[in-house]
């Protein structure tokens, strides 16, 4: 059986297939001019995945790898079920309108101020849609919206004006600001209603892409692109906290001669299989795993000290250790096994992520000349020995 015929790639192509439908269905409909550039962005996106799914699976694998790759992912699925809206006006007649109508369908959340707005929307569950009034007292819709878009954190939030301000110039400007739609007071409730649903569908499609594109193609973990975002995201929240982050590099032993011995596609199952058993010993929400590149895999290991970050390498290692995998080629063990290096340290600032990989890079560069199938932590001091982010092979 070949990988792209395998459940995954079924899932995938279902998927994809139906966001390419509900896409053109909604692009039939009249829409604003953002909304349509959105629609047809995520159109876009799903056809050139649909283009790419058979050459993204090349190589052979087992069902015993399909099975496995249940296991691996370390991204977090989308509920569709607990979607939410942000209301935000200092009317509450206005307020308990809108909520009366969406509650039903959507998580309400509320806000009369564009402070508090800012506020929810940067918090650990940021709304799915934000419907904003412009006339405020303190900061208007226009400044919130421009705020918005301006942080990475809360730029990806679609924003729908609601407004008493129904000139063509007002409805323009939060147009041009990045809201993906304007309705004017006095609403309609029923167009309201279908104007969220529309939205909130089309952030749902577009929540899917951006979780397939931070997948790797193969172990179905975390890919190197959503590591590094998520790096970034954590070292700033580590610093403001002042907390200690947790990181452990690690690569198959000898997994060259592996391939070169045992083939490709044999290469890519143990590749699934590593994968989905280290992603299996991470057990706290908070953490990351990740493929880092070939052979090589890191996980990101949030509010950890460097105990807590040795005790996890080691059940990492042991749980690779339990496959039993065969491995005739390798000069440590008759089974495949990785080497570890990890470190922690409380972030100083944004430049801290690269020390942290830097210092894991080291203690695994000492873990590979130490014999290998083991775990090293970092030091104080760098190995003199190892080069600028270069590991032995």
């Amino acid at each position: 059986m070949s990988y792209r015929d395998d459940g995954i790639d079924h899932e995938l192509r279902a998927s994809l297939l139906e966001i390419v439908a509900l896409s053109e269905q909604q692009l039939a409909e009249p829409l604003s001019p953002q909304a349509r550039a959105c629609a047809e962005r995520v159109l876009r996106l799903a056809r050139l995945m649909l283009a790419g799914i058979d050459d993204a699976h090349k190589h052979a694998a087992t069902e015993a790898g399909t099975l496995a790759t249940g296991q691996a992912s370390s991204l977090p699925a989308i509920d569709e079920n607990q979607r939410s809206v942000l209301i935000v006006d200092d009317q509450p007649a206005n307020v308990k309108a809108l909520a009366n109508g969406l509650k039903d369908d959507y998580r309400v959340l509320v806000a009369s101020k564009g402070e508090k707005a800012l506020e929810i929307a940067r918090g650990q569950h940021p709304p799915d849609l934000i419907l904003l009034d412009i006339v405020m007292p303190g900061m208007d819709g226009y400044a919130v919206c421009r705020e918005l878009r301006n942080d990475p954190r809360t730029s990806h939030i679609p924003i729908m004006f609601v407004s008493a301000l129904d000139e063509v110039e007002d409805e323009e400007k939060g147009l041009n600001l990045g809201a993906v739609d304007y309705v004017s007071k006095p609403f309609h409730l029923p167009t309201v209603r279908a104007r969220v649903r529309n939205h909130i569908n089309l952030k749902i499609r577009t929540d899917l892409l951006e979780q397939m594109s931070s997948r790797d193609g193969l172990t179905r973990v975390a890919n190197r692109r959503h590591f590094d975002e998520v790096l970034g995201r954590e070292v700033a929240r580590h610093a403001r906290g002042q907390r200690p982050l947790g990181l452990v590099m690690l690569d198959i032993d000898f997994f060259k001669p592996y391939n070169d011995h045992y083939g490709h596609g044999l290469g890519d199952e143990c590749l699934i299989r590593v994968a989905a058993a280290l992603a299996g010993s991470l057990n706290r929400p908070g953490d990351l795993f990740a493929r880092y590149g070939g052979e090589e895999f890191v996980a990101l290991l949030a509010d950890t000290d460097a105990q807590g970050v040795e005790s996890i390498a080691e059940n990492m290692r042991r749980a690779v250790e339990a496959l039993a995998l065969r491995h005739e080629y390798s000069s440590v063990a008759e089974h495949v096994t990785v080497s570890l290096g990890g470190a922690s340290r409380v972030p100083a600032g944004s430049g801290d992520g690269a020390v942290l990989l830097r210092q894991a890079d080291e203690a695994l560069y000492r873990a590979k000349h130490a014999g290998r199938n083991r775990v090293e932590m970092a030091t104080d001091e760098p190995d003199r020995n190892a080069v600028d982010g270069v590991t032995a092979v």
